[in-house]
């Protein structure tokens, strides 16, 4: 038996201010989240690309083609429900952070990496008052207090919205400084993707690219782009 899916039922798909903020209205309904909530958004900008997002919608309405909308759901029903927890998961990083975490050779690959990972490190330390320690290997390295309770604020200071667009700028990097390099427009995602991924550029480079691997490294950048696209419509 197929899957039921939604069908496309309204005409017209508007962004409308409403109390709190700004919502999408279908032929003058309001849309509602999964989990039943309303659907109220932080800036006008994310209600209009949300609308467009409905508007485009032909037959059925296919999730996977609207990720404004998905990622404000996630940021209503599930971020702003669970926030200390998510906040606190994505601090976490702040531990063990892909960019001090170096390679022990070729040195051709140590190279790259000081060259291009070194300078976000100097940025933590000058902009988001958080200097990190960088060792060579896997072996756990502590970093200072201070510098992941300022990341931490940092994190705990974001809006629901905010943070639902962090949670994928970071996990997807793997990195909280490359998510907050962003969010500060130090880095564009596609730089940040390209940055997190110098190691896989390096295997590529050296053994040939996997077709599989490929593919999946292509949806990770376009998840991470529309990360970056939905922070900048919080506002």
């Amino acid at each position: 038996m197929s899957a039921w899916k939604a069908k496309r039922f309204w005409k017209t798909a508007t962004a409308e201010g409403c109390d709190g903020g700004f919502t999408v209205r279908l032929d003058g309904r309001a849309v509602k989240t999964p989990a039943k909530s309303a659907f109220v958004l932080p800036t006008l900008a994310m209600a209009q690309t949300a609308a467009a997002e409905w508007d485009a919608q032909v037959k059925e309405v296919r999730p996977e083609t609207m990720p404004v909308t998905r990622m404000a759901n996630s940021a209503i029903d599930k971020v702003a429900v669970q926030f200390n927890e998510v906040a606190g998961l994505l601090a976490a990083y702040g531990e063990s952070d892909l960019l001090c975490y170096r390679a022990t050779g070729p040195v051709e690959l140590i190279a790259r990496q000081e060259a291009v990972w070194d300078p976000l490190l100097d940025w933590a330390a000058a902009v988001l008052g958080a200097p990190l320690v960088a060792t060579a290997g896997v072996v756990h390295v502590a970093q200072p207090p201070g510098s992941i309770a300022a990341l931490r604020a940092r994190l705990f200071a974001l809006t629901p919205f905010q943070l639902a667009a962090m949670h994928d700028l970071i996990s997807i990097s793997g990195s909280l400084i490359l998510g907050f390099a962003v969010a500060g427009q130090r880095l564009t995602a596609a730089e940040a993707f390209s940055i997190s991924r110098i190691d896989e550029q390096w295997q590529a480079e050296k053994w040939g690219e996997d077709e599989d691997a490929a593919a999946l490294e292509a949806l990770k950048r376009a998840a991470l782009i529309e990360a970056a696209r939905f922070w900048s419509l919080c506002g």
